[in-house]
């Protein structure tokens, strides 16, 4: 085409002339007319071809014990049900499985999650909004359907909005006008990412209400559905509550990973011979599902870069082949995964000298003896106590923590015998030989209480303790005792403690560090923590 016939304008003139050119076009400055919300709209997937029950086990691999649990709590139609707490581990496919569910039944339901909804207004607002058929608009100046301020207020405005939509439902079915569409009157409100309403202002009043929300509103045709990160005994409460029905999502097994990471895929060969070689060492660091997918896919294509036809189908030598492009990426993408930076083998090197030469006992700021992962000041200090717990014998913890305790008992040991020190040293061997020994519960507190309260070494030094660990002040206080005992549970499902059996003398769990002295050493200097005047050195 010609230049008259297509006349070149600037983005400037275009910005800010073409609305008053006259045969310039118009921009489309009117909003989209949207077809009103109905009660189709509260149903998944209203639009989409019915989903059978082969569909659904298949869509979500590993998760079929799930989804035969969730339906057997939610029933046939129109049943009751009580309040079901669903959680698990972050990225274990939670929300999915169970929109998934609600599409196969064609329910209807108010989806809510309390990540988008950043506060209780938001959240109270989202749920009016979707149970009113409400859309926020240019023409309603974006606004809510009811504003609503208080709890109580929310708790009126819903009931009142369930029972509305529970009656229409009802006058629907009867006279088949959802035929098909929506099953059933009963609507379901799902809370998703409820852990994260803990951060919350005045959380101390809205996770009592959401969980008694099923005893206040007296409404049978209502079911709730909580969906979180964290089992149901981190949630505290002064009021209290009923405990809903809990169902777990454990972590995807790699067969699982497996079967979602096949899915969809132009050449099922190709993609298993590259899951044969990094899903095992992948797996072993995470099973997050979203953690996997963004490290695993730049990997693939390093893996297939070298073939000109991606449908082809590999045989051992290609594989060989392949594996030896692709293995230089496997190290960095793996550190990439648990956080810590890679260092280069001259880096390495040098530690290792360092460590041969003694050089890591001496206290220093250097890069290369911090830790390579991120800790809680609390955790660090939890961690020590632990593997003093199990170096040290218990009968010495008063002369190392106790200031009475350690001046008499280095008079004793003073005016010990030859033969006394023969028998010492025996059972030291004795003991050195058995490895690191095993503590209860009340020891490992004694001793964090010991070392992080301190006045010597305590805990103000640290900018930033109290605010992320909240370790200011008495550690023996209520509210900090939760914080120890989650702490204390992290390192163990960390493998920095493991449990061991019950005493039968004290009925109590016995725990045992599996830290080594080595990175011990790197806690405490983190810290500015002197380990070596409370470690006894057989």
């Amino acid at each position: 085409m010609s230049k008259e016939e297509t006349p070149q304008v600037t983005r400037r003139t275009t910005r800010l002339s073409a609305t008053h050119t006259p045969n310039a076009i118009q921009s489309p400055t009117k909003s989209i007319n949207l077809p009103p919300l109905s009660l189709h709209n509260l149903v998944y997937g209203e639009q989409q071809e019915p989903l059978t029950f082969d569909d659904l086990i298949s869509s979500l691999p590993g998760r079929k014990n799930q989804i035969f649990d969730l339906l057997r709590l939610l029933g046939p139609v129109n049943s009751p049900m009580s309040p079901m707490f669903v959680y698990g581990s972050a990225s274990t496919g939670k929300t999915s499985t169970i929109l998934r569910v609600f599409r196969y039944l064609n329910r209807p339901f108010v989806y809510s999650s309390c990540r988008t909804c950043y506060n209780a207004r938001q959240l109270f607002d989202n749920i009016l909004n979707q149970l009113l058929l409400h859309r926020k608009s240019e023409n309603n100046g974006y606004s809510s359907a009811k504003k609503c301020e208080k709890p109580a207020d929310f708790v009126n405005l819903l009931k009142e909005a369930l029972v509305g939509v529970v009656d229409g439902l009802k006058r629907s079915s009867s006279s088949k006008k959802l035929n098909g569409c929506v099953n059933g009157s009963m609507v379901y409100l799902i809370f998703d990412s409820l852990e994260l309403v803990r951060d919350w202002d005045k959380s101390g009043t809205i996770l009592p209400l959401l969980f008694k929300l099923h005893d206040v509103l007296k409404v049978n045709d209502v079911g709730l559905i909580f969906i979180s990160s964290s089992s149901l005994d981190t949630y505290h409460s002064e009021t209290g509550f009923v405990d809903p029905i809990s169902v777990y999502f454990p972590d995807y097994t790699e067969e699982g990973l497996r079967q979602i990471f096949m899915r969809n895929q132009s050449n099922p060969k190709l993609r298993s011979a590259f899951l044969d070689v990094v899903l095992k060492p992948f797996c072993r660091v995470t099973r997050r599902l979203d953690e996997l997918s963004t490290a695993l896919s730049p990997l693939f294509k390093k893996y297939c870069e070298p073939l000109d036809d991606l449908n082809v189908i590999p045989d051992e030598e290609t594989k060989r082949k392949l594996f030896s492009c692709l293995q230089p990426y496997i190290g960095p993408a793996l550190n990439e995964i648990l956080g810590a930076t890679s260092q280069s083998s001259v880096e390495a090197g040098i530690k290792n000298n360092l460590k041969r030469k003694g050089g890591w006992k001496k206290f220093g700021n250097d890069s290369i003896d911090d830790i390579d992962f991120h800790m809680s000041t609390s955790a660090k200090y939890l961690l020590l106590s632990a593997f003093l717990a199990s170096r040290n014998p218990a009968t010495l913890d008063a002369s190392f923590f106790d200031s009475t305790g350690g001046s008499a008992n280095q008079k004793k040991r003073r005016k010990t015998s030859e033969k006394s020190k023969d028998l010492k040293e025996a059972t030291e061997q004795e003991l050195f030989m058995k490895g690191p020994g095993t503590f209860p519960l009340e020891r490992l507190l004694a001793i964090f209480q010991c070392i992080a309260s301190s006045d010597e070494y305590s805990l103000e030094n640290d900018e930033d303790s109290q605010e992320t660990t909240g370790l200011g002040g008495d550690f023996g206080e209520n509210n900090l005792m939760s914080d120890i005992l989650l702490q204390v549970s992290s390192l163990c499902n960390a493998n920095f403690i493991t449990k061991g059996g019950s005493c039968p003398l004290e009925g109590s769990t016995r725990y045992r560090s599996t830290v080594s002295e080595d990175l011990a050493l790197k806690v405490a200097r983190s810290l500015k923590f002197p380990l070596s005047k409370y470690l006894y050195r057989r």
